[in-house]
């Protein structure tokens, strides 16, 4: 007698077998790894048999049974199967960009289309997975901060595509790049970040820079702002009765008009301490007359454009006169921060001056800066509620 012929299995070599059956009017083949022997062979048969049924039962998800099959795409139930990656983040970058800020929508863009793009592109949306989205960020090289941040922009592009069930569970849900701590690495990333130009080296800047550069320098050394909130800065932002200037705008290198503060806590009220305040005096015979912005490129007597201008050229070239050690101008807000600490200011008052929304960010950040061991420490509190 001839072998018995299975129903729906058979060889397919000598390492697979292959079962079919018509799923959605589409006669299906798949193989599975096992030996043709007949103990297998019936096994398959259950197999199949076991699909039939819950084919019959509406319960059948090809991708879940078959998830290497070509074939799976074609029947998932999510929409993001036949969806490619740079089709989607195309789609959703359209109504993306519209919401954001000229700086952040420039970074975003950048990470969407020249980094993310072309990795991940042509794959299917269903099959972004979380191990290859963390090897490629874990592969660029760059801090954990920055691939987190870089992570931060697929994040939100996901989290569209899970409001609009094109996928059933975002791959990123709960996930960072995540390092080990380090007390050493910690504190050696800080260093890096923060340098600030100590008392010798401001006053070298200062002195050297002439003109509406001088009174810019003096005035970012002494009120802690960002660079974008300085070339903001209009002349009916100032209060000269109680010496102190609204910060409500910022104008970055990638805008073409004053948009919004950083954060909503960077919408505040700077007090104007007494060399930022005479800086301000000296700037009006520049530009006062005008009454708009406050500090202008001196080379293009409009207002500043951004940080590149300044950082690639004048700054530059104001560090080799003062014999100064070149760090970007950004420094200048971190001098604020430290110079201020260390004379004993509050960090509640630094906090709020600098913008930041929590008074233990500014004491963490600058906490090398903060007196440990005053002369008269204890001398306060002692004077105050020590008498009985």
């Amino acid at each position: 007698m001839g072998k018995r012929q299975r129903a729906g299995a058979r060889a397919a070599s000598a390492s697979s077998i292959e079962i079919s059956f018509t799923y959605n009017g589409k006669r299906c083949r798949e193989k599975i790894k096992l030996k043709p022997t007949a103990a297998n062979l019936k096994r398959a048969e259950r197999h199949r048999t076991a699909i039939l049924d819950a084919i019959e039962k509406g319960t059948f998800d090809y991708a879940t049974t078959f998830p290497n099959s070509n074939n799976a795409p074609l029947f998932s139930d999510q929409p993001g199967a036949t969806i490619t990656v740079k089709t989607f983040l195309s789609d959703w970058w359209r109504v993306e960009e519209m919401e954001l800020k000229a700086s952040t929508r420039a970074s975003d863009s950048r990470i969407v289309f020249n980094q993310i793009v072309p990795v991940f592109g042509d794959l299917a949306l269903t099959d972004l997975k979380w191990h290859l989205i963390r090897d490629w960020a874990k592969s660029q090289g760059n801090s954990r901060k920055t691939q987190n941040n870089k992570l931060s922009v697929l994040r939100r592009a996901l989290n569209e595509a899970v409001e609009q069930e094109l996928i059933h569970h975002h791959p990123m849900a709960n996930k960072l790049i995540r390092r080990r701590k380090s007390r050493s690495g910690s504190a050696a990333s800080t260093k890096t970040k923060i340098d600030p130009f100590s008392h010798e080296e401001r006053a070298a800047l200062v002195n050297t820079a002439r003109g509406q550069l001088q009174n810019l320098v003096q005035f970012g050394f002494w009120t802690g702002l960002r660079l974008s909130e300085l070339f903001a800065l209009n002349w009916g932002n100032v209060d000269w009765i109680n010496h102190r200037i609204y910060v409500d705008g910022a104008l970055t290198q990638d805008a073409d008009e004053i948009e919004e503060t950083k954060t909503e806590a960077g919408e505040r009220t700077v007090d104007l301490l007494p060399p930022a305040l005479a800086a301000l005096k000296a700037q009006k015979e520049h530009t006062f007359l005008q009454g708009n912005e406050v500090f202008q490129n001196p080379h293009t007597r409009k207002r500043w454009t951004g940080d590149q201008a300044l950082r690639t050229r004048q700054w530059n070239t104001l560090c080799r006169r003062a014999g100064v050690r070149y760090r970007p101008p950004g420094q200048m807000r971190h001098t604020f921060a430290s110079m201020s600490l260390m004379a004993g200011e509050s960090p509640q008052w630094v906090a709020a001056q600098m913008g930041h929304t929590d008074w233990t960010f500014t004491a963490r950040v600058y906490y090398r800066w903060i007196p440990k061991d005053a002369g008269d420490a204890g001398e306060k509190v002692t004077g105050k509620w020590g008498i009985i």
